[in-house]
């Protein structure tokens, strides 16, 4: 018969509702950096490729982590992942690139006009990028952010896209042939005089706005907040709660990373007075947010990277964490036994895998 804390942790939750939610078409991960960011948004897209026709993770840290994640080399353009036939990865910096633009060009015009609206230049770029996105038609898309400051200015891109795009239009209408002067000014052709920028901000700033409309539906878009039991983490992951709701952003799932279990303690003094202080802050992640879903992942003894290692740390992600029990009991024999078993089925499903892939090849 089970005990009490086998029940309870039977009943935690995993992350299967967003598996489940089959509208979901926008799909965030974020938090404070160094909390697992990366992995976690990796091993929900390798979920989703499992349920989903078509899966695209997107790395909006400048810092990108997703080659090192599935040991791949990604770009800005999107890019099979190893061992998938649905599963795409892109690494973009949502920052306009001077030097990728050339010359006298609507972009580059659009973009000296823009320079005067602050953060409109990295709300453009983000809004270019959306707009490649939606005409490739992925199943859902997966983004892995920066830490929290970056994202909230990712997620205001919308909204600052729209305001500045406004801005000029009023402009426009209050100051009649501003925008043919400056044109002249500059020494633009009828090729992309008024007429032509005009019809170029319109065309970003509905794009905008379908976005928008989409990041607020909870059908549609929802925020997954990673962080560790500590002070740091569970202040940031608050703010950021609090944040994506003045947003209008749903977000009802939690993941607790590099969590410290009794049976990984043993006898160290350090690791006990640590996992006590992790208690503390998993207590206060239950009060502040007791109706998210809270998934908790065990402290791994190395980094989780690789296909191979990413997939066997994702059943973490859909049954809860089951410590251990102490070495030297039948129990605990029986408890490596099955781990034992299980790895080995992973092993020859990724093998019966990769022997399907080449013969297709």
């Amino acid at each position: 018969m089970a005990s009490d804390q086998e029940v309870t942790e039977l009943l935690e939750p995993t992350v299967q509702n967003i598996l489940d939610q089959e509208s979901l078409k926008w799909v965030f991960v974020g938090g404070k950096g160094g909390v697992g960011k990366t992995t976690c948004s990796s091993i929900l897209a390798i979920l989703l490729a499992s349920v989903r026709s078509s899966v695209l993770i997107i790395s909006t840290d400048p810092a990108h982590n997703l080659s090192d994640a599935f040991q791949q080399r990604f770009t800005k353009t999107p890019t099979l992942v190893n061992g998938f036939t649905n599963l795409f990865a892109l690494e973009v910096d949502p920052t306009v690139e001077n030097d990728d633009i050339s010359g006298d060009s609507p972009d580059n015009f659009v973009s000296e006009l823009a320079n005067a609206i602050p953060g409109i230049d990295e709300a453009m770029s983000f809004a270019e990028m959306l707009k490649l996105v939606q005409t490739m038609d992925y199943s859902v898309i997966v983004f892995d952010t920066a830490p929290t400051g970056h994202t909230l200015r990712l997620l205001q891109f919308p909204s600052t896209l729209e305001k500045g795009l406004t801005k000029m239009m009023a402009l426009k209408n209050k100051f009649g042939g501003l925008l043919s002067q400056m044109t002249r000014l500059f020494g633009a052709e009828d090729d992309f005089g008024e007429d032509a920028i005009l019809g170029r901000l319109e065309g970003m700033k509905a794009v905008i706005e379908q976005v928008n409309k989409q990041f607020k539906d909870p059908d549609l878009t929802t925020f997954v907040c990673v962080c560790i039991p500590e002070f740091l983490s569970l202040y940031e992951t608050e703010r950021l709660v609090q944040e994506l709701t003045k947003f209008e952003i749903d977000t009802h799932n939690v993941i607790i990373n590099q969590v410290i279990y009794d049976d990984e303690v043993v006898e160290s003094k350090l690791l006990k007075a640590r996992m006590k202080m992790q208690e503390r802050y998993i207590d206060q992640f239950h009060m502040l947010y007791e109706d998210f879903h809270i998934t908790k992942l065990p402290l791994m003894p190395e980094e989780v990277t690789g296909l191979q290692a990413l997939r066997t740390f994702s059943r973490h992600f859909i049954a809860p964490y089951q410590p251990t029990l102490k070495r030297g009991t039948i129990e605990a024999a029986e408890k490596r036994i099955a781990a034992l078993k299980q790895m080995l089925k992973d092993a020859e499903e990724e093998l019966e895998r990769l022997r399907k892939g080449k013969q297709t090849a």
